[in-house]
């Protein structure tokens, strides 16, 4: 349990706003709350994260987006002008702690973005502008990659989309494709050190219509570009799973990665918690492999304590991993292929009660921590979180 990292996205500490000071969120998602303490630059968020991973069993990663690079002298860098040396800090943060970490592009909240199209944009201009920024964005990953000793996965997902019903969907589909190709066309790129994939998502908000980057879409460029499909667990149907498709996906592909999440009723990004839909996802990255599976959190909660959201949600799907891996599936598969069903069930029924929190607790003993973290986190709450202004 204790080898498997789990990337960290670093967004739920400050509500991804970044470090452009941006005035808030666009590109259909959105972060609801006004809990105390959300750190206001990367010396608050490195600091938050620090606390954080002080409660997290295991050597994780992080991941980040475009918007939290950290130029020196503290000038706000233009997207497509975001270099390796704008990551630096990130770089030593993640070195003293023996951390990796993960890279996205941020094609939202810009005003190159606001009327809800990027790389599939009808303006070639706009395109290009994105374009640009991707290229940045897969440079500065490989030299992530290459400092660290551990390739970066760099995660490309866009909000381009439509309010209501398009008058034409194959050609923003055609852009798309066109500037991914253009994109990862780029030789300059050491691909030793990146690993590139794509990620879907059904809608955003006032994109409820027609998404550009639709599931089939990166399935079908993902399998002849040979790139990474990334399932997120909130970007399908409210009541489709995305543990169905891991081992389908895997029957085609060496891996595949994730952003775990938890939607209530649409794609609202609420922290994991410890549920069915959870243990089903860590059992078939168990059952697949836990090496071909690239494990990522993605929600940002404003409403409650962010550092909790972190270590509860890690710890969450932790503990889904470890049910998981002591589940006897050799045993269970074995009666399925017998068609013994019934026996079959009620084993599946018997293992919820087996002494699963025992082992939980020698897990976090064996760490050093305790099962307990809320009087520890309230106490940098008061201390730290609530002079933030």
């Amino acid at each position: 349990m204790a080898a498997i990292p789990i990337s960290i996205h670093c967004w739920q500490g400050d509500d991804v706003m970044g470090f452009e000071n941006a005035q808030g969120l666009s590109g259909g998602i959105a972060a609801t709350g006004n809990y105390p303490g959300r750190a206001r630059n990367a010396a608050e968020l490195m600091s938050d994260l620090d606390f954080a991973l002080k409660l997290i069993p295991g050597k994780h990663r992080i991941n980040l987006h475009a918007t939290y690079a950290i130029p020196d002298g503290g000038e706000i860098v233009e997207r497509d002008k975001v270099r390796p040396e704008h990551f630096a800090k990130w770089v030593g943060f993640a070195k003293e702690r023996g951390l990796g970490i993960d890279f996205n592009p941020t094609y939202f909240s810009h005003a190159m973005a606001d009327d809800g199209l990027t790389l599939s944009h009808p303006d070639k201009d706009v395109r290009d502008f994105w374009i640009r920024h991707t290229k940045a964005t897969r440079k500065i990953s490989a030299y992530i990659g290459k400092e660290l000793g551990s390739p970066c996965l760099h995660n490309i997902w866009i909000p381009d989309g439509y309010k209501d019903v398009p008058a034409d969907r194959t050609g923003p589909r055609r852009r798309l494709k066109e500037s991914l190709d253009e994109i990862f066309a780029d030789e300059s790129v050491d691909k030793k050190y990146i690993i590139d994939c794509v990620e879907a998502k059904l809608f955003g908000i006032g994109l409820e219509s027609f998404t550009v980057g639709s599931h089939e879409f990166y399935m079908n460029y993902a399998a002849k570009n040979d790139v990474l499909v990334l399932f997120d667990s909130g970007h399908f149907h409210p009541t489709e799973t995305i543990a169905d498709k891991l081992s389908a996906q895997l029957l085609f592909a060496d891996k595949l990665a994730l952003h775990v999440t938890r939607g209530v009723r649409w794609d609202s990004d609420h922290m994991v918690l410890y549920d069915d839909g959870l243990r089903e996802i860590a059992s078939e990255i168990v059952k697949c492999g836990v090496d071909r599976v690239l494990i990522g959190l993605d929600y940002f909660d404003a409403s409650i304590n962010r550092i909790a959201a972190w270590v509860i949600g890690v710890r969450n799907m932790q503990r889904a991993l470890l049910f998981a891996l002591l589940t006897p599936f050799e045993r269970l598969t074995a009666l399925q292929d017998s068609k013994n069903y019934t026996k079959l069930l009620a084993a599946h029924e018997e293992l919820k009660s087996y002494p699963f929190g025992d082992v939980w607790e020698y897990f976090l003993c064996s760490n050093g921590l305790k099962t307990e973290v809320y009087d520890e986190i309230r106490e940098y709450e008061d201390s730290v979180l609530v002079k933030r202004k």
